[in-house]
């Protein structure tokens, strides 16, 4: 099995089968429940009603156990959460200007990109911001995404674990292209990064969408 794009990819996903592996057991466990005491509980032809008291364990069982479960989801959720919000002081820091209809990738040397090129094994900070209307930046691949907001800065973190190019898009309606908002982030080896990096290329950008 390859190694998962980043280290996030997995926490992700173990907390989505968590999830919803509790809710199937849950979903199943309360069917046949009710379909079980349907079946025995139906009035019948001359039936009185019995008056049934309360019971105290059934009670707090419960109440303790999806307690216990709502608990468990909340702390592997939060735990998950702060893997992306905990940024290392070494983090690479990139500013990611969003636009109609367009991704714009500004590095420290100057260098522009409509492709977001990062070195394998390097923590990475995006830095968000938007000139027009409200996008987000969202890799399906690294199980992240965040806004990018006019007047406001926001980031993203992730550290890629794997080289590899995978798909950037924009998960917030920012207007009539909206669809057509793709990018790319290509993780590649320290020393092919450095030699892209350090390049005399021209610029990779193109003109927006529509322009």
């Amino acid at each position: 099995m390859s190694p998962a794009p980043t280290q996030h990819v997995e926490t992700v996903d173990f907390i989505m089968i968590y999830i919803v592996a509790i809710s199937v057991v849950l979903l199943l466990g309360i069917t046949a429940a009710m379909i079980y005491f349907v079946f025995k509980y139906h009035r019948k032809k001359g039936h009185q009603p019995v008056d049934i008291h309360g019971n105290l364990l059934l009670e707090i069982v419960w109440i303790v156990i999806p307690t216990l479960l709502v608990l468990s989801m909340f702390y592997y959720g939060y735990t998950g959460f702060r893997e992306i919000r905990d940024v290392p002081e070494d983090a690479y820091i990139i500013k990611v200007q969003a636009r109609m209809w367009q991704w714009e990738f500004n590095y420290d040397n100057g260098k522009k990109s409509d492709t977001l090129y990062v070195p394998i094994g390097t923590p990475i900070k995006l830095e968000l911001f938007s000139q027009d209307v409200n996008h987000s930046l969202y890799i399906p691949s690294f199980r992240i995404k965040e806004d990018a907001i006019v007047g406001r800065t926001n980031y993203l973190f992730f550290k890629p674990e794997q080289a590899g190019s995978y798909d950037i898009v924009c998960a917030e309606y920012c207007g009539l292209k909206h669809s057509m908002m793709y990018s790319k982030v290509v993780v590649l080896p320290e020393t092919q990064y450095t030699a892209w990096y350090n390049s005399n290329a021209p610029e990779t950008l193109k003109a927006g969408i529509g322009n």
